[in-house]
């Protein structure tokens, strides 16, 4: 079965010319790699990406050609890649069912394997898929554009082929598995469908690991770690791990808007890497130039040595852990910000504003910390979301927040 295109091949070719498949990749050559990889996912000719769409089908077929390249054995149930259909309802207060057969929305997995014959394996994964040309999920207002997700999440995409070279050349004592999702941003579909059609004993997982938006390290190289709660071997390796003195924040819920949450609802332990939300999330903006590849490589070094630390230990035991979103308030307004989830002091910190919002029309700025919120202390971004969902349209209330230093205080309409 000739599964790649003539497209795919020769753009494959070109992106081959930085490597060696005998050698261990070099820190140069594995920025060179990362930065095509990026380039080629966020291309405007893949318009962006989305599922069941021609952008993504050429996205699968690059990845399972890098794949065996690397010489990853194929996983799927066609070779490198596993599709699934998604048939959407009519009712909106239905789920989408899906599977193989039937009508609806067609997507594929890559999935490549490195067997290192031992009874454990290790799941490191990524979802390639992006929102098109918006709709539904795009904060982008105006005319339809190409969404080229650089960030989200061809960097996560960019670090699982970088991984894998990596780890191709190491000894490790676990088989790794390396998948790329599809239908991530319409509802974690491809991981969905994998953990209920795994191509491997489930049984015999270690952990997942799962990389979605990790190319905007910042200036202080904040790197967030969720789900470390999931077993107790996480947390001492985390620092172990740090050769880069990364500023590592964390937090322990398994429960996540990615992909890693469908392998922790089958009891694993899984880590989620992410550098943080930006102005571009969900826009067209997100863009290839706008990467940190020298951050994306730190990344993908740490996950390297974090992966060698856990191998030093036994099968990883599982804790449940509570879920964060599960007591989310639900809310009825917005204050129109993007906030800074790598803030780790005390309130809420401001790391965009969008348009025509109550913050906008208030006067906040980015960077600004929210402390106060009508009769609301906000220490964190749980007592930030119950004090928003306690406001309806048309409210008015009192926001302090320190700006520069100083504390201030705006009047806010919803």
């Amino acid at each position: 079965m000739n599964y790649l295109s003539n497209y795919t091949l020769a753009a494959f070719a070109g992106a081959m010319l930085t490597w060696s498949c005998t050698t261990a990749p070099s820190d140069e050559s594995l920025k060179a790699g990362l930065k095509d990889d990026v380039i080629f996912l966020a291309a405007d000719n893949l318009a962006g990406r989305a599922i069941g769409t021609e952008g993504e089908q050429k996205a699968a077929e690059y990845l399972a050609a890098e794949f065996k390249e690397i010489g990853l054995e194929p996983k799927g149930t066609e070779e490198y890649f596993q599709p699934f259909t998604v048939s959407k309802p009519t009712n909106p207060h239905e789920e989408a069912v899906i599977g193989t057969d039937g009508e609806g929305v067609t997507g594929r997995n890559v999935i490549g394997y490195l067997d290192n014959k031992s009874e454990n394996t290790i799941v490191i994964g990524a979802h390639f898929d992006h929102l098109g040309m918006g709709s539904e999920g795009s904060l982008h207002r105006g005319e339809a554009a190409i969404h080229n997700g650089a960030d989200d999440n061809a960097s996560g995409t960019a670090a699982l082929v970088a991984l894998a070279r990596l780890l191709k050349h190491e000894e490790r004592k676990s088989n790794i598995l390396f998948i790329a999702f599809s239908g991530e941003e319409n509802g974690l579909w491809g991981s969905n469908y994998y953990v209920k059609n795994p191509t491997i004993d489930l049984t015999k997982v270690n952990y997942m690991i799962n990389m979605d938006m990790v190319g905007r390290l910042n200036d202080e190289k904040t790197l967030a770690i969720n789900g470390v709660g999931t077993s107790p071997s996480f947390v001492p390796a985390l620092e172990l791990a740090n050769a880069d003195s990364l500023k590592l924040v964390t937090s322990e819920s398994g429960v996540g808007p990615s992909d890693h949450t469908s392998f922790y609802l089958q009891d694993l332990p899984v880590l989620h890497f992410f550098t943080g939300q930006h102005e571009d999330y969900h826009k067209p903006s997100d863009d290839s130039e706008l990467i940190n590849y020298d951050g994306l490589l730190l990344v993908v070094k740490y996950i390297d040595r974090l992966i060698g630390q856990l191998d030093t230990e036994p099968k990883l035991a599982f804790n449940k852990t509570k879920d964060s979103t599960g007591d989310s308030p639900r809310f009825t307004v917005s204050l129109g910000v993007i906030p800074d989830y790598l803030y780790d002091g005390k309130g809420m910190r401001i790391d965009g504003v969008s348009e025509d919002k109550p913050a906008q029309a208030a006067g906040l700025l980015k960077g600004d910390v929210v402390v106060q919120m009508g009769d609301s202390t906000i220490v964190d971004m749980m007592s930030y979301m119950r004090a928003l969902s306690a406001f309806e349209k048309g409210d008015e209330a009192t926001v302090a927040y320190e700006r520069s230093g100083e504390k201030k205080e705006v009047k806010v309409v919803f």
